[in-house]
């Protein structure tokens, strides 16, 4: 099996991207996915992702101007043409390094060693390609949001942002919820979604700097854990419940808990970090923008191969833009939502 190393990097992406291209009529399937400003392309073959790519997107309707084009193929040796991963051959392995090479090269990039799971994208071209071992080596984190590393890679080449943070809002207005993995972000989402209230993501948002900050939907998959699912009440609301993700989580979609369509974006007007306290009422105050930048920026350059330098002025503009606010939560959902609904159309009038 042949090595890569930082040396020959870039012309092993470039060599993954003329193999994928060269193979462009053998994928047994094409799914297409209408995005904001985006129109995406994959070639793949059946099974977990391409399921994955027809329910896990919040769909756009046509934007003006014209979207852009973005084309990935998701390939493995099973399909002719495409060849087996190549294995990395130095010694130390730095996801910063990885990427700095292939950014002098023009080219993004990510490698998950565990899986030889490629991925290399041309963000001069828009075409990207995802090697795999086999048709299902991918990690376990992929189907809940597919493809979100070329997606970031392509709307950052754009002055946009791919964020991790969830978002809830009411009449096109609305606020940013940030904070690291067990902070309350998804439980809120979920009651403000229940109560009346919109979101654009739970996960996942796509930020836009330009005239304000803006958030638009990407994906539609929301996730709770079994205390969450239970205290929200989903599981008499949900009929049917799929096996749990890989975090041990419950997954389903926005579609599920509301009849409300999801906004095609909200104008956001406040960060703010949940914090489960354990009290009765919630109760939001300010803090400081060192504070919210440390609850926004490390899971979100982390989670976004590449761009790190990028990333830590987009988050640091981000916070300098919006008023930051600590959420304190209470017990109960509906009490949760009716506070933010009162925060939005009233605490920042």
């Amino acid at each position: 099996m042949p090595r890569v190393t930082l040396e020959t990097l870039p012309d092993y992406g470039r060599y993954l991207l003329a193999a994928a291209e060269d193979a462009g009529l053998r994928y047994p399937t094409t799914r297409k996915v209408s995005l904001p400003l985006l129109e995406l392309t994959v070639h793949l073959g059946h099974g977990v992702l391409a399921d994955a790519l027809g329910h896990a997107f919040v769909e756009a309707g046509h934007d003006r101007p014209e979207p852009a084009a973005c084309r990935v193929f998701i390939a493995h040796p099973g399909i002719h043409g495409i060849p087996e991963p190549a294995r990395w051959g130095d010694a130390h392995f730095t996801e910063h390094g990885f990427a700095k090479r292939l950014a002098e090269a023009g080219l993004r990039g990510h490698y998950f060693h565990d899986l030889d799971f490629w991925q290399i994208y041309d963000p001069h071209r828009s075409v990207g390609v995802q090697l795999m071992a086999s048709a299902d080596a991918f990690p376990p984190w992929e189907p809940g949001a597919p493809l979100r590393a070329f997606l970031h890679w392509e709307y950052a080449a754009r002055g946009m942002r791919l964020t991790h943070a969830g978002t809830l809002g009411i009449d096109g207005k609305g606020i940013l919820l940030a904070g690291a993995g067990g902070a309350g972000k998804s439980g809120t989402v979920a009651a403000g979604l229940l109560n009346g209230l919109d979101s654009v993501g739970d996960d996942y948002v796509l930020i836009d700097l330009v005239g304000g900050v803006t958030a638009r939907p990407l994906f539609s998959t929301l996730k709770q854990d079994a205390r969450g699912f239970a205290r929200l009440g989903l599981q008499q609301r949900l009929a049917e419940q799929g096996p749990l993700n890989w975090q041990g989580k419950h997954t389903f979609h926005i579609g599920d808990v509301t009849p409300r369509p999801v906004p095609a974006m909200l104008d956001i007007v406040a960060l703010v970090m949940p914090h489960i306290s354990g009290g009765g009422a919630s109760s939001i105050m300010p803090v400081s923008r060192r504070d919210a930048m440390i609850a926004l920026a490390p899971s979100g350059i982390a989670q976004m191969p590449g761009e790190r330098e990028s990333g830590f002025r987009f988050f640091s503009e981000l916070t300098r833009l919006l008023p930051c606010f600590r959420l304190s939560l209470g017990t109960d959902p509906a009490e949760i939502a009716g506070a933010i609904e009162n925060f939005l159309t009233r605490g920042l009038s």
